[in-house]
């Protein structure tokens, strides 16, 4: 009887031990399995998204070159000879920089031209998005911020309904929201009388600065001018950046007639703004829309390429 009972009590303590080894080895598992889970899920949560494509900016004054600026600044070397200041920096093509208080992050440059027919002004700004947002990245952050841009200047969706009717009205001449639209019955800036009613409102200007450089601005006029047809309404662009638009106003106010031109382009996370505008002091000669349109578009190509380059 007392071997019975002891193979009993052995027996039972067997059981006892052997549930308890399965039972921790069922909890082991368990944990191990919960400390694969808590990792991988901490290390997805906390991944940063890739920083951003370019960390510097490029000095902005210098990034349009002078050529480029004689084309867009009629009468500045006319100041810029006839000043009878030795200075070097008293040159209108070096321009005027932007106040920022980190030119990693954002700077800008100002140029003006003033003649007996009005002034004209360029300005470019460029903006190198930082994201705050770990999941979000700099070139994420930099699409969203130019899309907000392209929004409240009204720009139609590249090969959407809405801006395939939109330029199907526009070249009827139903458009009357842009400045561009509004031109064209007056000044035809889409129409093959561009380029000479342009030329109309130029040559004293063009005079300033000699024979030679109106030639030279006449030349380029004639290459740049749209063929007739041409969509000159606040519109998508292609080639310029990964994005772009562009915007036309123009406003007949008491106030003074002027064409602003600005031109929106983003690069991975860089925002680049041209804007170009011309102020008239004859109010039956409007600015052109064609020949803004496309020596904004000059200073956008030139800046884009400072970014292919990196």
């Amino acid at each position: 009887m007392q071997r019975r009972a002891r193979t009993c009590v052995t027996s039972a303590a067997l059981a006892l031990t052997l549930a308890g080894g399965l039972t921790a080895c069922t909890g082991s598992s368990g944990e191990d399995g919960g400390d694969d889970t808590k990792p991988g899920g901490a290390s997805t949560s906390t991944a940063a998204a890739p920083p951003g494509k370019y960390r510097t900016l490029p000095e902005p004054c210098g990034a349009v070159d002078t050529g480029t600026l004689k084309k867009l600044l009629p009468g500045a070397e006319g100041e810029e000879t006839g000043s009878g200041d030795a200075n070097p920096s008293a040159s209108p093509y070096e321009g005027e920089p932007t106040v920022t208080y980190d030119t990693d992050r954002r700077v800008g440059c100002r140029w003006k031209s003033a003649t007996t027919l009005g002034t004209r002004h360029l300005t470019v700004n460029m903006e190198r998005v930082v994201s705050y947002d770990p999941a979000i990245s700099d070139d994420e952050q930099a699409e969203v911020l130019y899309d907000e841009k392209a929004a409240k200047a009204d720009i139609p969706a590249s090969g959407s309904p809405s801006a395939e009717s939109d330029a199907d009205s526009d070249s009827d001449g139903s458009g009357e929201d842009s400045g561009a639209d509004s031109e064209k019955p007056d000044s035809g800036s889409a129409s093959p009388s561009s380029s000479s009613s342009h030329k109309s409102a130029d040559p004293d200007a063009e005079a300033d600065k000699g024979g030679d450089e109106e030639q030279t601005a006449e030349g380029d006029e004639d290459a740049g001018s749209p063929s007739p047809g041409d969509d000159l309404s606040p519109r998508v662009l292609t080639g310029i950046g990964d994005t772009a638009y562009i915007d036309d106003k123009l406003d007949t106010a008491d106030s003074g007639v002027h064409r602003d031109i600005t031109l929106v382009f983003r690069t991975a996370n860089v925002i680049a703004t041209v804007e170009y505008d011309q102020w008239v002091t004859d109010k039956r000669r409007l600015p052109d829309s064609a020949e803004l349109q496309e020596k904004a578009q000059s200073v956008a190509r030139e800046l884009a390429e400072h970014f292919s380059d990196n």
